[in-house]
Protein backbone atom coordinates (compact mmCIF):
# COMPACT_ATOMS: atom_id res chain seq x y z
CA UNK A 1 0.00 0.00 0.00
CA UNK A 2 2.85 2.37 0.67
CA UNK A 3 4.61 2.27 -2.61
CA UNK A 4 1.78 2.17 -5.04
CA UNK A 5 0.77 6.74 -3.96
CA UNK A 6 3.82 7.49 -6.27
CA UNK A 7 2.96 5.92 -9.28
CA UNK A 8 -0.62 7.35 -9.04
CA UNK A 9 0.69 11.23 -7.81
CA UNK A 10 3.26 11.41 -10.88
CA UNK A 11 0.66 12.34 -13.56
CA UNK A 12 -0.34 15.38 -11.11
CA UNK A 13 3.48 16.22 -10.15
CA UNK A 14 4.02 17.00 -13.82
CA UNK A 15 1.00 17.48 -15.98
CA UNK A 16 -0.32 19.74 -19.19
CA UNK A 17 -1.27 22.97 -17.58
CA UNK A 18 -2.73 24.28 -20.74
CA UNK A 19 -5.69 22.42 -20.23
CA UNK A 20 -6.39 23.28 -16.97
CA UNK A 21 -7.67 26.87 -15.96
CA UNK A 22 -5.58 28.75 -13.63
CA UNK A 23 -6.96 29.81 -10.14
CA UNK A 24 -7.39 33.71 -9.79
CA UNK A 25 -5.19 33.91 -6.39
CA UNK A 26 -2.35 32.27 -8.47
CA UNK A 27 1.14 33.92 -7.93
CA UNK A 28 2.30 32.57 -11.55
CA UNK A 29 2.99 35.19 -14.19
CA UNK A 30 0.30 33.97 -17.87
CA UNK A 31 3.30 33.16 -19.35
CA UNK A 32 4.14 29.87 -17.39
CA UNK A 33 3.49 26.98 -18.65
CA UNK A 34 4.10 24.86 -15.72
CA UNK A 35 2.20 26.66 -13.18
CA UNK A 36 -0.01 23.80 -12.16
CA UNK A 37 3.29 21.39 -11.92
CA UNK A 38 5.37 20.79 -8.44
CA UNK A 39 8.76 21.89 -8.27
CA UNK A 40 11.13 20.44 -9.12
CA UNK A 41 9.06 18.18 -11.69
CA UNK A 42 8.11 21.17 -13.84
CA UNK A 43 11.49 20.68 -15.80
CA UNK A 44 11.34 19.02 -19.36
CA UNK A 45 13.35 16.44 -17.80
CA UNK A 46 10.68 15.23 -15.23
CA UNK A 47 10.63 11.52 -16.17
CA UNK A 48 14.68 11.18 -15.18
CA UNK A 49 13.40 12.83 -11.86
CA UNK A 50 10.83 10.97 -11.10
CA UNK A 51 12.70 7.85 -12.38
CA UNK A 52 15.77 8.89 -9.53
CA UNK A 53 12.81 9.10 -6.91
CA UNK A 54 11.40 5.74 -7.78
CA UNK A 55 15.43 3.86 -7.92
CA UNK A 56 16.05 5.78 -4.87
CA UNK A 57 13.65 3.72 -2.70
CA UNK A 58 14.50 0.59 -5.23
CA UNK A 59 18.23 0.47 -4.57
CA UNK A 60 17.98 0.91 -1.20
CA UNK A 61 15.69 -2.10 -1.08
CA UNK A 62 17.83 -4.32 -2.78
CA UNK A 63 20.79 -3.20 -0.83
CA UNK A 64 18.86 -4.01 2.03
CA UNK A 65 17.49 -6.41 1.50
CA UNK A 66 20.60 -8.71 1.61
CA UNK A 67 21.20 -7.43 4.87
CA UNK A 68 17.70 -7.62 5.75
CA UNK A 69 17.59 -11.30 5.91
CA UNK A 70 20.61 -12.28 7.79
CA UNK A 71 18.86 -10.03 10.52
CA UNK A 72 15.59 -11.71 10.46
CA UNK A 73 17.16 -15.03 10.98
CA UNK A 74 18.63 -13.94 14.24
CA UNK A 75 15.76 -11.15 15.59
CA UNK A 76 12.79 -12.27 16.75
CA UNK A 77 10.33 -11.24 13.93
CA UNK A 78 7.53 -9.90 15.70
CA UNK A 79 9.72 -7.11 16.84
CA UNK A 80 11.62 -6.93 13.77
CA UNK A 81 8.57 -6.95 11.84
CA UNK A 82 6.61 -4.46 13.69
CA UNK A 83 9.55 -1.52 14.15
CA UNK A 84 9.81 -2.03 10.21
CA UNK A 85 6.13 -1.37 9.80
CA UNK A 86 6.35 1.59 12.30
CA UNK A 87 9.17 3.51 10.68
CA UNK A 88 7.70 2.57 6.87
CA UNK A 89 4.28 4.45 8.02
CA UNK A 90 6.43 7.56 9.37
CA UNK A 91 8.63 7.66 5.94
CA UNK A 92 5.72 6.97 3.88
CA UNK A 93 3.86 9.77 5.34
CA UNK A 94 7.07 12.27 5.77
CA UNK A 95 6.60 12.24 1.66
CA UNK A 96 3.03 13.72 2.07
CA UNK A 97 4.43 16.01 4.38
CA UNK A 98 6.46 17.60 1.67
CA UNK A 99 3.36 18.83 -0.23
CA UNK A 100 1.63 20.88 2.75
CA UNK A 101 5.20 22.07 4.09
CA UNK A 102 6.08 23.56 0.58
CA UNK A 103 8.59 21.41 -0.03
CA UNK A 104 10.29 21.95 -3.45
CA UNK A 105 13.96 20.11 -3.33
CA UNK A 106 14.72 17.15 -5.05
CA UNK A 107 16.89 15.85 -2.62
CA UNK A 108 14.37 15.69 0.38
CA UNK A 109 12.11 13.55 -1.97
CA UNK A 110 15.37 11.00 -2.47
CA UNK A 111 16.11 11.01 0.75
CA UNK A 112 12.83 9.82 2.31
CA UNK A 113 12.73 7.14 -0.44
CA UNK A 114 16.12 5.53 0.75
CA UNK A 115 15.29 5.59 4.41
CA UNK A 116 11.23 4.05 3.42
CA UNK A 117 13.55 0.97 1.28
CA UNK A 118 16.41 0.60 3.26
CA UNK A 119 13.15 -0.41 6.28
CA UNK A 120 10.80 -2.07 4.25
CA UNK A 121 12.98 -4.28 3.88
CA UNK A 122 12.42 -6.07 7.16
CA UNK A 123 8.93 -7.18 5.89
CA UNK A 124 9.36 -9.81 2.93
CA UNK A 125 11.82 -12.16 5.12
CA UNK A 126 9.96 -12.06 8.01
CA UNK A 127 6.59 -12.61 6.99
CA UNK A 128 7.19 -15.54 4.02
CA UNK A 129 9.72 -17.11 7.13
CA UNK A 130 5.96 -16.61 9.19
CA UNK A 131 3.65 -18.53 6.96
CA UNK A 132 6.77 -20.83 5.88
CA UNK A 133 6.96 -22.37 9.74
CA UNK A 134 3.22 -22.74 9.44
CA UNK A 135 2.84 -24.13 6.43
CA UNK A 136 4.56 -27.16 5.38
CA UNK A 137 5.52 -28.39 1.58
CA UNK A 138 1.80 -30.28 0.24
CA UNK A 139 -0.32 -27.43 -0.84
CA UNK A 140 2.02 -24.21 0.37
CA UNK A 141 1.82 -23.41 -3.86
CA UNK A 142 -1.95 -22.64 -3.27
CA UNK A 143 -1.83 -21.61 0.31
CA UNK A 144 0.75 -18.98 -0.44
CA UNK A 145 -0.99 -17.88 -3.89
CA UNK A 146 -3.47 -17.29 -1.61
CA UNK A 147 -1.53 -15.21 1.17
CA UNK A 148 0.46 -13.60 -1.23
CA UNK A 149 -2.51 -11.32 -2.86
CA UNK A 150 -2.36 -9.23 0.07
CA UNK A 151 0.60 -7.50 -2.02
CA UNK A 152 -2.43 -7.04 -4.72
CA UNK A 153 -4.98 -6.14 -2.59
CA UNK A 154 -2.04 -3.35 -0.74
CA UNK A 155 -1.58 -2.21 -4.22
CA UNK A 156 -5.08 -1.82 -5.21
CA UNK A 157 -6.04 0.28 -1.98
CA UNK A 158 -2.64 2.52 -2.29
CA UNK A 159 -3.99 3.14 -6.13
CA UNK A 160 -7.51 3.79 -4.85
CA UNK A 161 -6.62 5.80 -1.68
CA UNK A 162 -4.39 8.39 -3.67
CA UNK A 163 -6.74 8.47 -6.64
CA UNK A 164 -9.06 10.13 -3.57
CA UNK A 165 -6.56 12.99 -2.84
CA UNK A 166 -4.25 13.15 -6.46
CA UNK A 167 -5.83 16.12 -7.57
CA UNK A 168 -6.35 18.10 -4.15
CA UNK A 169 -3.86 17.52 -1.87
CA UNK A 170 -1.83 14.98 -3.31
CA UNK A 171 -0.06 14.88 -0.01
CA UNK A 172 -2.85 12.74 1.80
CA UNK A 173 -2.11 10.52 -0.85
CA UNK A 174 0.78 9.69 1.07
CA UNK A 175 0.05 10.39 4.62
CA UNK A 176 -3.41 8.08 4.48
CA UNK A 177 -1.42 4.66 3.78
CA UNK A 178 1.41 5.76 5.59
CA UNK A 179 -0.89 6.04 8.96
CA UNK A 180 -2.61 2.86 8.37
CA UNK A 181 1.00 1.23 7.57
CA UNK A 182 2.05 2.40 10.99
CA UNK A 183 -1.48 1.00 12.47
CA UNK A 184 -0.88 -2.64 11.29
CA UNK A 185 2.42 -2.64 12.67
CA UNK A 186 1.28 -2.08 16.25
CA UNK A 187 -1.86 -5.35 15.39
CA UNK A 188 1.35 -6.93 14.15
CA UNK A 189 3.31 -6.23 17.23
CA UNK A 190 -0.01 -7.33 19.94
CA UNK A 191 -1.15 -10.50 17.74
CA UNK A 192 2.25 -12.25 15.45
CA UNK A 193 3.02 -15.61 16.63
CA UNK A 194 6.08 -17.07 14.57
CA UNK A 195 5.63 -20.50 15.58
CA UNK A 196 3.07 -23.17 15.96
CA UNK A 197 4.34 -24.67 18.61
CA UNK A 198 4.01 -21.38 20.63
CA UNK A 199 0.64 -22.44 20.58
CA UNK A 200 0.66 -25.86 21.35
CA UNK A 201 0.10 -26.32 17.70
CA UNK A 202 2.02 -29.41 15.52
CA UNK A 203 4.83 -28.25 13.30
CA UNK A 204 4.37 -28.83 9.59
CA UNK A 205 5.86 -31.47 7.26
CA UNK A 206 8.49 -29.74 5.01
CA UNK A 207 9.89 -32.52 3.20
CA UNK A 208 7.10 -35.33 1.90
CA UNK A 209 10.02 -37.58 0.86
CA UNK A 210 12.65 -37.59 2.79
CA UNK A 211 10.98 -36.34 6.11
CA UNK A 212 9.85 -39.38 7.30
CA UNK A 213 13.34 -40.54 7.89
CA UNK A 214 13.41 -36.77 9.15
CA UNK A 215 11.15 -37.14 11.74
CA UNK A 216 12.11 -40.84 12.84
CA UNK A 217 15.96 -39.40 13.35
CA UNK A 218 14.77 -37.00 15.49
CA UNK A 219 12.37 -39.04 17.53
CA UNK A 220 15.30 -41.61 18.07
CA UNK A 221 17.43 -38.41 19.38
CA UNK A 222 15.15 -37.53 22.26
CA UNK A 223 14.42 -41.38 22.63
CA UNK A 224 18.35 -41.49 23.43
CA UNK A 225 18.31 -38.04 25.66
CA UNK A 226 17.87 -37.58 28.77
CA UNK A 227 14.19 -36.81 28.61
CA UNK A 228 12.30 -39.97 27.82
CA UNK A 229 8.70 -41.01 28.48
CA UNK A 230 10.48 -44.22 30.29
CA UNK A 231 10.87 -41.39 32.89
CA UNK A 232 8.11 -40.78 34.90
CA UNK A 233 8.81 -39.35 38.50
CA UNK A 234 7.75 -35.82 38.83
CA UNK A 235 11.61 -34.37 39.28
CA UNK A 236 12.60 -35.54 35.90
CA UNK A 237 9.17 -34.21 34.31
CA UNK A 238 10.24 -30.98 35.87
CA UNK A 239 13.68 -31.19 34.60
CA UNK A 240 13.16 -32.15 31.30
CA UNK A 241 10.12 -29.37 30.91
CA UNK A 242 12.36 -26.97 31.73
CA UNK A 243 15.39 -27.57 29.53
CA UNK A 244 15.45 -25.62 26.14
CA UNK A 245 15.07 -27.38 23.20
CA UNK A 246 18.27 -27.25 20.81
CA UNK A 247 17.29 -24.56 18.11
CA UNK A 248 19.09 -25.13 14.73
CA UNK A 249 22.12 -22.38 13.89
CA UNK A 250 21.53 -19.69 11.16
CA UNK A 251 22.74 -20.38 7.88
CA UNK A 252 25.64 -18.01 6.20
CA UNK A 253 24.92 -16.22 3.11
CA UNK A 254 27.21 -18.79 1.21
CA UNK A 255 25.57 -21.59 2.77
CA UNK A 256 22.58 -20.19 1.42
CA UNK A 257 23.75 -19.53 -2.34
CA UNK A 258 24.56 -23.18 -2.33
CA UNK A 259 21.29 -24.61 -1.85
CA UNK A 260 20.21 -25.82 -5.38
CA UNK A 261 17.97 -23.93 -7.27
CA UNK A 262 18.52 -20.32 -5.51
CA UNK A 263 21.01 -19.09 -7.83
CA UNK A 264 18.95 -19.72 -10.77
CA UNK A 265 15.33 -18.47 -9.41
CA UNK A 266 17.51 -15.65 -8.18
CA UNK A 267 18.58 -14.72 -11.28
CA UNK A 268 15.08 -15.51 -13.10
CA UNK A 269 13.25 -12.98 -9.86
CA UNK A 270 15.97 -10.68 -11.45
CA UNK A 271 14.09 -9.88 -14.82
CA UNK A 272 10.41 -10.89 -13.84
CA UNK A 273 10.18 -8.67 -10.76
CA UNK A 274 11.68 -5.56 -13.44
CA UNK A 275 8.91 -6.28 -15.72
CA UNK A 276 6.33 -6.44 -12.84
CA UNK A 277 7.84 -3.20 -10.93
CA UNK A 278 7.73 -1.63 -14.43
CA UNK A 279 4.16 -1.88 -14.67
CA UNK A 280 3.94 -1.01 -10.87
CA UNK A 281 5.30 2.53 -11.26
CA UNK A 282 4.58 3.61 -14.58
CA UNK A 283 1.44 2.03 -15.61
CA UNK A 284 -1.55 5.10 -14.56
CA UNK A 285 1.42 7.17 -16.07
CA UNK A 286 1.09 5.23 -19.27
CA UNK A 287 -2.39 4.77 -19.35
CA UNK A 288 -2.76 8.75 -18.50
CA UNK A 289 -0.45 10.08 -21.64
CA UNK A 290 -1.66 7.54 -24.18
CA UNK A 291 -5.02 6.59 -23.17
CA UNK A 292 -5.73 10.29 -22.24
CA UNK A 293 -7.65 9.83 -19.20
CA UNK A 294 -7.57 11.91 -16.00
CA UNK A 295 -5.15 10.96 -13.06
CA UNK A 296 -7.72 9.45 -11.25
CA UNK A 297 -9.26 7.41 -13.41
CA UNK A 298 -5.47 6.15 -14.66
CA UNK A 299 -5.07 5.01 -11.23
CA UNK A 300 -8.34 2.88 -10.85
CA UNK A 301 -7.64 1.37 -14.12
CA UNK A 302 -4.14 0.33 -13.60
CA UNK A 303 -5.59 -1.55 -10.58
CA UNK A 304 -6.84 -4.16 -12.53
CA UNK A 305 -3.43 -4.92 -13.53
CA UNK A 306 -3.16 -6.08 -9.62
CA UNK A 307 -6.29 -7.81 -10.03
CA UNK A 308 -4.94 -10.26 -12.78
CA UNK A 309 -1.68 -10.40 -10.19
CA UNK A 310 -4.33 -12.05 -7.59
CA UNK A 311 -5.49 -14.90 -9.79
CA UNK A 312 -2.18 -15.21 -11.24
CA UNK A 313 -0.88 -16.06 -8.00
CA UNK A 314 -3.12 -18.19 -7.05
CA UNK A 315 -3.17 -20.05 -10.58
CA UNK A 316 0.26 -20.55 -10.18
CA UNK A 317 0.26 -21.87 -6.67
CA UNK A 318 -2.40 -24.22 -8.17
CA UNK A 319 -0.61 -25.71 -10.89
CA UNK A 320 2.35 -26.03 -9.39
CA UNK A 321 1.20 -27.63 -6.52
CA UNK A 322 -0.77 -30.22 -8.99
CA UNK A 323 2.51 -31.05 -10.91
CA UNK A 324 5.06 -30.27 -8.68
CA UNK A 325 6.91 -28.21 -11.08
CA UNK A 326 7.63 -25.20 -9.84
CA UNK A 327 10.07 -24.11 -12.55
CA UNK A 328 7.93 -25.17 -14.86
CA UNK A 329 4.72 -23.25 -14.10
CA UNK A 330 6.85 -20.11 -14.10
CA UNK A 331 8.01 -20.70 -17.39
CA UNK A 332 5.39 -21.44 -19.07
CA UNK A 333 3.62 -18.10 -17.42
CA UNK A 334 6.46 -15.87 -18.58
CA UNK A 335 6.27 -17.07 -22.28
CA UNK A 336 2.72 -16.50 -22.49
CA UNK A 337 3.35 -12.71 -20.97
CA UNK A 338 5.43 -12.22 -23.81
CA UNK A 339 2.98 -11.73 -26.41
CA UNK A 340 0.43 -10.74 -24.29
CA UNK A 341 2.73 -7.59 -23.14
CA UNK A 342 2.88 -6.75 -27.27
CA UNK A 343 -0.79 -7.21 -27.66
CA UNK A 344 -1.64 -5.10 -24.93
CA UNK A 345 0.69 -2.16 -26.37
CA UNK A 346 -1.34 -2.37 -29.59
CA UNK A 347 -5.16 -2.42 -29.17
CA UNK A 348 -4.73 -2.43 -25.51
CA UNK A 349 -6.02 1.48 -25.49
CA UNK A 350 -8.40 0.89 -28.29
CA UNK A 351 -11.40 1.12 -26.09
CA UNK A 352 -11.49 0.81 -22.09
CA UNK A 353 -13.39 -3.04 -22.58
CA UNK A 354 -9.80 -4.24 -24.40
CA UNK A 355 -7.98 -2.34 -21.40
CA UNK A 356 -9.81 -4.35 -18.84
CA UNK A 357 -9.28 -7.45 -20.11
CA UNK A 358 -5.81 -6.96 -21.38
CA UNK A 359 -4.62 -5.69 -18.08
CA UNK A 360 -6.24 -8.54 -15.63
CA UNK A 361 -4.53 -11.39 -18.35
CA UNK A 362 -0.98 -9.16 -18.57
CA UNK A 363 -1.41 -9.01 -14.45
CA UNK A 364 -1.50 -12.43 -14.32
CA UNK A 365 0.79 -13.66 -16.17
CA UNK A 366 3.31 -11.46 -15.32
CA UNK A 367 2.57 -11.04 -11.75
CA UNK A 368 1.99 -15.40 -11.73
CA UNK A 369 5.99 -16.58 -11.51
CA UNK A 370 6.69 -13.18 -9.37
CA UNK A 371 4.31 -14.44 -6.65
CA UNK A 372 5.30 -18.05 -6.73
CA UNK A 373 9.30 -17.33 -6.61
CA UNK A 374 9.05 -14.90 -3.76
CA UNK A 375 6.42 -17.07 -1.54
CA UNK A 376 6.51 -20.94 -2.19
CA UNK A 377 9.66 -21.54 -4.16
CA UNK A 378 11.37 -19.41 -1.26
CA UNK A 379 10.03 -21.27 1.29
CA UNK A 380 10.79 -24.24 -0.26
CA UNK A 381 14.37 -23.73 -0.82
CA UNK A 382 14.49 -22.41 2.20
CA UNK A 383 13.60 -25.72 4.16
CA UNK A 384 15.72 -27.58 1.49
CA UNK A 385 16.14 -31.57 1.90
CA UNK A 386 19.91 -30.83 1.67
CA UNK A 387 19.65 -29.15 4.75
CA UNK A 388 18.90 -31.83 6.82
CA UNK A 389 16.97 -29.74 9.39
CA UNK A 390 20.57 -28.47 10.26
CA UNK A 391 20.06 -24.77 9.75
CA UNK A 392 17.57 -21.67 9.91
CA UNK A 393 17.49 -20.78 6.07
CA UNK A 394 14.06 -19.38 5.64
CA UNK A 395 14.53 -15.51 6.00
CA UNK A 396 18.05 -15.63 4.32
CA UNK A 397 16.97 -17.56 1.46
CA UNK A 398 14.21 -15.49 0.82
CA UNK A 399 16.00 -12.15 1.54
CA UNK A 400 18.81 -13.99 -1.03
CA UNK A 401 15.94 -14.15 -3.45
CA UNK A 402 14.08 -11.40 -3.52
CA UNK A 403 17.01 -9.32 -2.79
CA UNK A 404 18.59 -10.13 -6.29
CA UNK A 405 14.73 -9.58 -7.70
CA UNK A 406 14.92 -6.15 -6.17
CA UNK A 407 18.14 -5.28 -8.54
CA UNK A 408 15.35 -6.13 -11.26
CA UNK A 409 12.68 -4.19 -9.58
CA UNK A 410 15.05 -0.51 -9.60
CA UNK A 411 16.05 -1.09 -13.27
CA UNK A 412 13.09 -1.70 -14.40
CA UNK A 413 11.55 1.74 -13.44
CA UNK A 414 15.00 3.91 -14.31
CA UNK A 415 15.12 2.08 -17.54
CA UNK A 416 11.52 3.05 -18.27
CA UNK A 417 12.20 6.54 -17.15
CA UNK A 418 15.16 6.63 -19.87
CA UNK A 419 13.62 4.79 -22.76
CA UNK A 420 10.32 7.08 -22.35
CA UNK A 421 10.72 9.34 -24.13
CA UNK A 422 12.05 7.85 -27.14
CA UNK A 423 8.22 6.13 -27.24
CA UNK A 424 6.54 3.96 -25.33
CA UNK A 425 6.85 1.48 -27.86
CA UNK A 426 10.37 0.65 -26.49
CA UNK A 427 9.65 0.65 -23.23
CA UNK A 428 7.39 -2.49 -24.09
CA UNK A 429 10.14 -4.07 -26.60
CA UNK A 430 12.48 -3.85 -23.20
CA UNK A 431 9.82 -5.59 -20.84
CA UNK A 432 9.18 -8.82 -23.36
CA UNK A 433 13.56 -9.11 -23.61
CA UNK A 434 13.38 -9.14 -19.69
CA UNK A 435 10.86 -11.68 -20.11
CA UNK A 436 11.83 -13.74 -21.90
CA UNK A 437 15.70 -13.76 -20.41
CA UNK A 438 13.46 -14.44 -16.89
CA UNK A 439 12.22 -17.44 -18.78
CA UNK A 440 15.80 -18.99 -20.16
CA UNK A 441 17.33 -18.94 -16.86
CA UNK A 442 14.77 -21.54 -15.62
CA UNK A 443 15.72 -24.10 -18.47
CA UNK A 444 17.81 -26.12 -16.34
CA UNK A 445 15.67 -26.34 -13.36
CA UNK A 446 12.81 -26.89 -16.03
CA UNK A 447 14.82 -29.79 -17.38
CA UNK A 448 15.34 -31.54 -13.85
CA UNK A 449 11.61 -31.44 -13.68
CA UNK A 450 10.73 -33.08 -16.78
CA UNK A 451 13.28 -35.96 -15.83
CA UNK A 452 11.42 -36.52 -12.50
CA UNK A 453 8.36 -36.37 -13.96
CA UNK A 454 9.27 -39.23 -17.05
CA UNK A 455 10.89 -41.05 -14.04
CA UNK A 456 8.06 -40.89 -11.91
CA UNK A 457 5.48 -42.15 -15.01
CA UNK A 458 8.57 -45.06 -15.35
CA UNK A 459 7.44 -46.35 -12.26
CA UNK A 460 3.51 -46.09 -12.15
CA UNK A 461 3.60 -48.38 -15.23
CA UNK A 462 5.85 -51.00 -13.96
CA UNK A 463 3.53 -50.89 -10.83
CA UNK A 464 0.81 -51.35 -13.30
CA UNK A 465 2.27 -53.96 -14.66
CA UNK A 466 2.96 -55.78 -11.89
Amino acid sequence: MSRKPISVVKSRLHQNCSELVKPVNDSHSLNDTTWCDWAPFDKNNYKELLGAVDNAFLVAYAIGMFISGIFGERLPLRYYLSAGMLLSGLFTSLFGLGYFWNIHMLWYFVLIQICNGLVQTTGWPSVVTCVGNWFGKGKRGLIMGIWNSHTSVGNILGSLIAGVWVNEQWGLSFVVPGAVTAAMGVITFLFLIEYPEDVDCTAPQHHTSDGLEQNQDNAEDLGNGPCTNKESSLESAARCSKEPSVQPAAISFLGALRIPGVVEFSLCLLFAKLVSYTFLYWLPLYIFNVAHFSAKQAGDLSTLFDVGGIMGGIMAGLISDYTNGRATTCCIMLILAAPMMFLYNYIGQNGITNSIVMLIICGALVNGPYALITTAVSADLGTHQSLKGNAKALSTVTAIIDGTGSIGAALGPLLAGLISPTGWNNVFYMLISADILACLLLCRLVYKEIIAWKSSLSRDRGYKEI
